[in-house]
C-alpha cells in the first residue's frame, strides 16, 4: 500500500515562501562566504605585513647588535689606546723622575764642586793678597832702581844727562783745571823726561802717557817753560805689540834684561812735547 507524505506550512506560510527564505538563505551564505574570503585575504595581507614587520625588526635588530659590536669593539681599542697612553705617560713621568733626581745629584755635585773651588779661590786671594804687599814693596824697589844713577847713567850714554830725578812727582794747577802725577821725573837745563811705570803694560796705559805729555806741555807753556819734553814707558811685562806701539809712538822703551834692564830709544828722532 503506497503512502504518500505530505508537508503540512506553518499556516500563512506559502510555498513561495519558503522558497524566498532559501534563495535568502542562499545569498547570506554566499556574502558569508564573500566576507569570509576577504577577511582571509585581509588576514593574509595582516599575516604578511607582520611577517615584514618581523622581518624589519630582525633586520633592526641585527643593525643594532652590529653597531653596538662596532661600538663595543671601538671602546675596547679606545679603552687598550688610552691604557697604553697611561702606561706610555707612567713610563715617561718615572723617567722623568729618574731624570729630575740624576740632575738634582748632579746640581749638588757641581754645587760641592763650587763650594770647594770657592774656597779655593779665596785661598788663592788671600795668599795672593799676601804675595800684593810682597809686590808692592818690590815694585817700590824697582822704581827706586829706576831712579838710581844708573838710570841716569843709562839716559847719559844716549846723549841726555839728566842732572835730577824724582818720584811721584805731581803737577797740579787748580786754574787751568791741570793735575796730573809722574811716576819717575828727569830733568836738566832744557830737558824733561816723564817716565811711566806699569807692571803690566797696555796700550790704554801707553795712550794715557801721551795724553799726560800733552798737559805737561801746555802747563810748561802757560809759565814760560820752554824746556822739550821726551817720554819713557817702562814695564815688567810688555808684549811684542805694546812694545812695537810705543816705539812706533816715539817713546823710549824701559824693559828687563835678564837682571838689569835696558832702555830702547825710539827709531830716528824721539818724539818731543
Amino acid at each position: 500500500m503506497e503512502t504518500t507524505m505530505t508537508h503540512e506550512y506553518p499556516k500563512g506560510v506559502t510555498i513561495d515562501d519558503v522558497w524566498a527564505a532559501l534563495r535568502d538563505l542562499t545569498q547570506s551564505q554566499k556574502e558569508t562566504d564573500r566576507m569570509m574570503k576577504e577577511n582571509a585575504e585581509e588576514w593574509e595581507k595582516l599575516r604578511k605585513e607582520r611577517a615584514e614587520q618581523q622581518k624589519e625588526a630582525a633586520e633592526r635588530q641585527k643593525e643594532a647588535d652590529r653597531v653596538k659590536k662596532e661600538n663595543d669593539e671601538e671602546w675596547e681599542k679606545q679603552r687598550k689606546e688610552r691604557a697604553e697612553r697611561q702606561k706610555e705617560a707612567d713610563r715617561k713621568k718615572k723617567e722623568n723622575a729618574e731624570e729630575w733626581e740624576k740632575q738634582r745629584k748632579e746640581a749638588a755635585e757641581r754645587r760641592k764642586e763650587i763650594d770647594q773651588q770657592m774656597k779655593e779661590t779665596d785661598r788663592k786671594i788671600k795668599e795672593i793678597g799676601n804675595r800684593l804687599g810682597d809686590f808692592t814693596n818690590s815694585f817700590g824697589n824697582v822704581i827706586e832702581h829706576l831712579v838710581s844713577p844708573d838710570l841716569q847713567e843709562k839716559f847719559k850714554k844716549l846723549g841726555y844727562d839728566f842732572q835730577e830725578a824724582s818720584t811721584r812727582h805731581k803737577i797740579i794747577d787748580k786754574k787751568n783745571d791741570i793735575r796730573f802725577e809722574i811716576d819717575v821725573f828727569l830733568q836738566n837745563g832744557d830737558t824733561a823726561m816723564l817716565v811711566e811705570i806699569k807692571s803690566d803694560l797696555s796700550i790704554s796705559d801707553m795712550n794715557r802717557h801721551i795724553t799726560r805729555l800733552e798737559k805737561m806741555r801746555k802747563y810748561a807753556d802757560l809759565r814760560g817753560d820752554k824746556r822739550r819734553f821726551l817720554g819713557a814707558i817702562a814695564g815688567i811685562v810688555i808684549g811684542e805689540n805694546e812694545r812695537g806701539y810705543a816705539l812706533s809712538q816715539g817713546l823710549f822703551l824701559v824693559e828687563p834684561s835678564g837682571e838689569d834692564y835696558e832702555i830702547t830709544p825710539p827709531p830716528g828722532k824721539p818724539r818731543e812735547w
